[in-house]
Parts: structure tokens; C-alpha cells; sequence
């Protein structure tokens, strides 16, 4: 009961970071949700497969990567890193029906997430 506790927590601190880090919701260019697909289709087996320690590893390197003023990520890499994150929601939506309309709102939220808006944070770092 603990772990399910425990999970939706972390669930809801994410889809918190998300919306108040990303208050609006652009749309992705063609070529942006072209590459997500892409990606999407070539992980989803294998993310769905994700322990927590999986994803969190995951979650927490793409946190650090992105915190990180020295290190610019390619939009592939960008990409992959929020294409896994919110393909774990569909994992989450299996395990916990009851949360899965908050695993929908985190997944919109994770293929959302614009490379060029990534580009911008990062120049601000640099400031």
C-alpha cells in the first residue's frame, strides 16, 4: 500500500514540475512529432518493461543533463529522454486504473515538452 502511496506521489510531483515549469502547451513542429514517433515506436516495448529503479535512473538523468549548463543535449537525445518518460505513464496507467487520467495529463505533458523551449532554457543558463 506504501509503494502505491509512494507512486502517486512521485506521479503527481512530476505532472506538478511539468505544468508549473510549462504553463502552456505548444505544438511541436511535424518534424519534432515525426521523431517522437519514431522514437516512440522503437522504446515503447522496452520502456513498458521499466522497473521504478529504471525509470527513476532515466528520470533523473534527464534531470541532470538538463540542469546541467555545460552539457546541450542533440533533439534526438532531448527527445528520447521525454519520449521514455511519458511512455512510462502508459505503464503507470496499466498498474493503477484509478490514476490513469493523471498518467494521461503527464504523458501529454511529456510529448509537449519542445526542444526549442529546451534550447531557450539553456541560453538563459549560460547568462
Amino acid at each position: 500500500m506504501s509503494r502505491i502511496l509512494q507512486l502517486m506521489l512521485f506521479c503527481s510531483l512530476i505532472f506538478l514540475i511539468n505544468t508549473t515549469t510549462y504553463a502552456q502547451t505548444k505544438k511541436l513542429s511535424i518534424d519534432d512529432r515525426l521523431l517522437q514517433d519514431s522514437i516512440y515506436k522503437s522504446n515503447k516495448k522496452k520502456v513498458l518493461n521499466f522497473s521504478m529503479k529504471d525509470f527513476d535512473a532515466l528520470f533523473f538523468d534527464f534531470f541532470k543533463d538538463k540542469s546541467n549548463p555545460d552539457v546541450i543535449l542533440t533533439k534526438t537525445q532531448f527527445y528520447n529522454y521525454t519520449v521514455q518518460i511519458a511512455t512510462f505513464s502508459d505503464r503507470l496507467s496499466s498498474l493503477y486504473p484509478a490514476q490513469k487520467e493523471v498518467a494521461a495529463k503527464n504523458k501529454e505533458q511529456w510529448l509537449s515538452e519542445s526542444y526549442e523551449d529546451y534550447l531557450l532554457f539553456k541560453a538563459s543558463q549560460k547568462k
